[in-house]
């Protein structure tokens, strides 16, 4: 689901709090002077009806190597995707509910159907013996770092929990975000299109 965000996001199941990202951008005025050219909410704030209470708020996305620093268009007015552009990068904020809130509603079948509502049906992992069943691996590098909260980072045979303060480097490995606390945990990705070529 696609959302305009302007404050807390209204859905049809109600209100998801907490949800805004403030997103100050810079450009330049008609003498080259630095300004700030826009100060609001994320244009753009994605949820997913699997996984009640997650938000993704798209910060900025960039089409190449180097970046155009010049554009003017809205960069995150694209077709939903996790990964980002051929050679490009992404920045989203996300906010990843309690695994009660929702883990025992979803079997592979679901995992699969809310991967395309994500624009990445084939991120997901098939196997009915994974570990989690929002497993999933893109070819991409991903920085990931906790902001508020904790969450588990699942692995196809290990895991090891983050917190606030922590960074994850993910390097296109089959994975899951699994938050076992009671509190939603918002983190940080920026991820750089790659490849699984040594």
């Amino acid at each position: 689901m696609l959302l305009q965000c302007g404050g807390s996001l209204k859905t049809g199941g109600g209100t998801i709090m907490g949800t805004t990202v403030r997103r100050v951008v810079t450009g330049w005025d008609a003498n080259g002077k630095s300004i700030i050219t826009s100060d609001g909410p994320t244009p753009v704030v994605h949820t997913n009806s699997m996984r009640p209470g997650f938000s993704s708020s798209e910060v900025w996305v960039t089409d190449g190597v180097p970046a155009k620093t010049r554009e003017t268009h809205e960069p995150t007015d694209r077709p939903r995707s996790i990964e980002p552009p051929t050679g490009g990068t992404v920045c989203r904020i996300a906010e990843l509910p309690p695994d009660t809130t929702w883990l025992g509603k979803i079997d592979r079948v679901k995992a699969v159907a809310a991967y395309a509502e994500f624009g990445s049906s084939h991120a997901v992992d098939g196997n009915e013996n994974a570990p989690h069943p929002f497993m999933h691996k893109t070819e991409t590098v991903d920085y990931g770092i906790v902001l508020s909260g904790e969450i588990w980072m699942v692995m196809d045979d290990t895991e090891t929990l983050l917190r606030a303060g922590d960074v994850a480097v993910q390097r296109g490995t089959n994975h899951a975000w699994s938050n076992r606390s009671n509190e939603v945990c918002r983190m940080a990705f920026i991820l750089i299109d790659g490849t699984w070529k040594a």
